[in-house]
């Protein structure tokens, strides 16, 4: 498939894909308004994939943070790129795909894992949408060097002319006004805010801007844990499906008063608990390595903090243990779909 027409601007070799992104760093509260050079400006962390759309005079491509070039992935931001951004242009962002009104990263990740002749259909039912939030290239022109605040004017000006699936970030730079979409957001899927400094230049591969995660406290059952079960380091969470426990996230190392807890309310299991033996030490239990798994009968609630990162009602990144809930019982807690 032809992507792009001849004779249009081109870009300079280090912007020609794949392209090196800005980074942030973790903090732990939201970042004041003259935190950062020039002043905070906040957009929402969307839970979905860095793209870098790269459009050429002779190719468009998007490429991932690591450098993988994912046009075939994501063929509906690709012919959007094509119709509704010039010839010349950089544009750094992420793509992410909507089930009903919450993001859903689950829906990414079965792009990735899909062989190339049915992407189609993954894209008929599940449209992927595309988030720009910086500008890095315009009319074959390297804006790296501007500050953000003049790169995100052109990027908005470049963005009056689009339609879906392409479709601008918002940002403020308003403290009160992020604080707001930093609670309100989750709902959705929105795992936190982004600070970056309106007088900072666009710096590859460098950790400038600030991320700060919304957690929210939720209720789990306390299906196994990962050492001796009078002395637990970490605990592996469950949640019923379909009159099944099955594992949901696990938390981070465990404090001697956390584990102290625990260990004070925790039964061995019988032989009909579902898990097995042991447990990936990878993001969802998965991944090469594992570890012994110590089974419990699965009849403690505990409370848990987590960010906003689902997928298929799993927690994708590490739970904080809260405190142990003697108040409710495993059937208290809504099955997850």
């Amino acid at each position: 498939m032809r992507l792009s027409a001849p004779g249009l601007p081109g870009l300079p070799p280090e912007l020609a894909g794949p392209v090196a992104v800005e980074l942030a760093r973790p903090v732990k509260e939201i970042p004041p308004a003259h935190a950062l050079p020039g002043g905070c400006v906040y957009e929402p962390k969307w839970d979905g994939y860095r793209l870098v759309i790269v459009r050429q005079a002779g190719s468009t491509r998007l490429w991932s943070k690591q450098g993988r070039d994912l046009t075939d992935r994501f063929p509906d931001v690709a012919a959007a790129a094509i119709a509704q951004v010039p010839a010349g242009t950089v544009v750094d962002g992420e793509v992410v795909i909507w089930n009903g009104d919450r993001l859903d990263f689950g829906l990414l990740q079965r792009r990735m894992v899909t062989a190339a002749s049915r992407i189609g259909g993954l894209v008929a039912a599940s449209p992927a949408s595309y988030v720009a939030f910086d500008l890095l290239a315009a009319g074959g022109a390297d804006l790296r060097g501007e500050r953000l605040a003049r790169r995100r004017t052109a990027l908005e000006a470049l963005a009056e002319r689009w339609a879906p699936p392409l479709q601008l970030s918002p940002s403020t730079s308003d403290p009160a006004e992020a604080l707001r979409w930093f609670e309100d957001f989750r709902h959705a899927g929105v795992e936190g805010l982004v600070a970056k400094g309106a007088g900072t230049r666009y710096a590859p591969g460098r950790r400038e801007w600030l991320k700060v995660k919304s957690w929210e406290s939720t209720e789990v059952v306390a299906g196994g844990v990962i050492g001796p079960i009078g002395a637990p380091s970490q605990l592996v969470a469950g949640r019923y499906r379909d009159g099944e426990l099955v594992v949901v996230g696990r938390t981070g190392p465990l404090s001697p008063a956390q584990s102290a807890e625990l260990a004070a309310v925790l039964r061995p299991a019988d032989g009909l608990h579902p898990w097995p033996d042991r447990i990936g030490t990878g993001a969802f239990g998965g991944g090469r390595l594992s570890v012994p798994l110590t089974r419990i009968a699965p009849t403690t609630v505990v409370e848990i903090s987590a960010d906003a990162a689902l997928q298929a009602g799993v927690f994708r990144h590490p739970l904080r243990f809260l405190r142990v809930r003697p108040d409710l019982r495993p059937e208290d807690l809504p099955p997850i779909s």
